[in-house]
């Protein structure tokens, strides 16, 4: 037989929590600011996520890569990429064309593998949510002798 030392939390219970916050959520979706700055904070969470994905980690990598592989030393980069740069400018506009959109894919493919980890591993926190647990804590606490320990 299993060891019955828990408190049992009744379902009554808990559908009267959940109940409250489905009601309080359907409330705040009403209030006009509360919308704002929920549109507010979505845009500022996807571009946010943008600019970390399509900005910082494509940059880094280009610059870090070369850094790693010339030993940290700046002059042996600089050396090696010259003539890269030199044979880019010597090529002519078909092979630059074909260079600049290899590069732009890159850059793509490498700021979409990103932001697909940046969307899972930092996932948007809606404002309504937070408000949400801000009036249940204090809900609990209103109604903290009719609830169980474990709500």
């Amino acid at each position: 037989m299993t060891d019955r030392t828990q408190k049992h939390i009744d379902a009554p219970e808990v559908a009267a929590w959940w109940a409250e916050r489905r009601q309080y959520l359907e409330r705040i979706r009403k209030v006009p600011e509360i919308r704002h700055r929920f549109w507010r904070e979505v845009a500022i969470y996807l571009l946010r996520r943008l600019l970390w994905s399509y900005g910082f980690f494509p940059v880094f990598i280009a610059f870090w890569l070369p850094f790693v592989l010339s030993s940290f030393n700046p002059v042996v980069m600089a050396s090696d990429l010259i003539p890269v740069f030199q044979a880019f400018v010597a090529s002519n506009p078909e092979q630059q064309a074909n260079t600049i959109s290899t590069l732009t894919i890159a850059w793509l493919s490498i700021g979409s593998f990103f932001l697909v980890f940046d969307f899972v591993l930092t996932p948007f926190r809606s404002p309504y949510q937070y408000e949400a647990d801000v009036y249940m804590k204090s809900w609990e606490q209103l109604n903290h002798d009719q609830l169980p320990d474990k709500v």
